[in-house]
């Protein structure tokens, strides 16, 4: 078991280190904060896609039978990536949370302590209590409650993860002062779409698929399971319903900017004309 551990374990602070010395080389003028916030961003989204893959892999091979079909990376995944990777996230989530403050002269954040990580906590509660979460909750069912039984939902877990590197290209984009470019608008497109199919409709389409199997609608699929995996489906979604409304709040604010700085080009031509009159 320590060996499977250590898979994850190895490589995903491995390549947060090794992104956090090569950065610099390139990108001299980047301060601790920025070089750690990418290294971060970078990390999740090789996971992210690691995940969305073992994620493909599982669900087409459980398509025939959700709940009785087996494969081995549904359990498998998980132990030697998912526990290591939700891990050292929230380390390397706190490392962003230090170096951002401490690179501002914060006098609270001159070094580590209680403080800086109490500070942190309050700030991304609902992204800890996310990872807790999963360290918590999903590890034990996928190990020891499935009976196993229902690997293709634990698959479609996975696909999650599909919109994480979209969400981390925008931030980078935004390090990179690309912000304004078309680039950055259409992953802004694309981590709307990925983050509503892959995390909102995802749940429903899984409850279908489930009444599918049985033979039941999928107004009558909550009532005949147990109220525990409710519930259960109901704090995980329950954030990402929340992040997904902050997501086009941002989508928003950002399109009636641009719409601000495109105004006034607009009308110079009109004025124009009218003084040629």
């Amino acid at each position: 078991m320590l060996q499977v551990l250590a898979c994850g374990a190895v490589v995903f602070p491995g390549l947060f280190v090794a992104f956090r010395r090569i950065l610099p080389c390139f990108f001299k003028n980047w301060t601790d904060a920025d070089v750690v916030l990418v290294s971060e961003r970078l990390v999740s989204s090789i996971h992210a896609i690691m995940a969305t893959a073992a994620g493909v892999v599982v669900v087409s091979g459980c398509r025939d039978n959700v709940i009785y079909d087996r494969h081995w990376l549904a359990t498998y995944f998980v132990i030697w990536y998912g526990v290591p990777y939700m891990t050292y996230d929230i380390f390397a989530m706190y490392l962003s949370h230090y170096y951002r403050y401490h690179v501002k002269g914060h006098e609270d954040y001159k070094q580590h302590s209680l403080r800086t990580v109490n500070s942190f906590i309050r700030k991304e509660f609902l992204l800890v209590l996310h990872h807790i979460a999963l360290l918590t909750i999903l590890l034990p069912v996928t190990l020891f409650f499935r009976k196993d039984m229902g690997d293709f939902f634990i698959g479609c877990l996975f696909l999650t993860e599909l919109s994480t590197p979209f969400v981390s290209m925008g931030k980078i984009l935004i390090q990179l002062s690309l912000q304004d470019c078309w680039l950055h608008k259409a992953n802004g497109g694309m981590v709307l779409f990925t983050f509503f199919m892959c995390r909102i409709a995802l749940f429903p389409y899984m409850y279908w698929m489930y009444g599918r199997h049985y033979g039941i609608p999928l107004y009558s699929v909550p009532f005949h399971l147990p109220l525990s995996t409710n519930l259960g489906n109901s704090c995980i979604l329950a954030p990402q319903v929340y992040w997904f409304v902050l997501l086009c709040r941002k989508g928003y604010r950002l399109y009636r900017r641009s719409r601000g700085a495109q105004s006034p080009t607009a009308t110079a031509p009109a004025a124009d004309a009218g003084k040629d009159d």
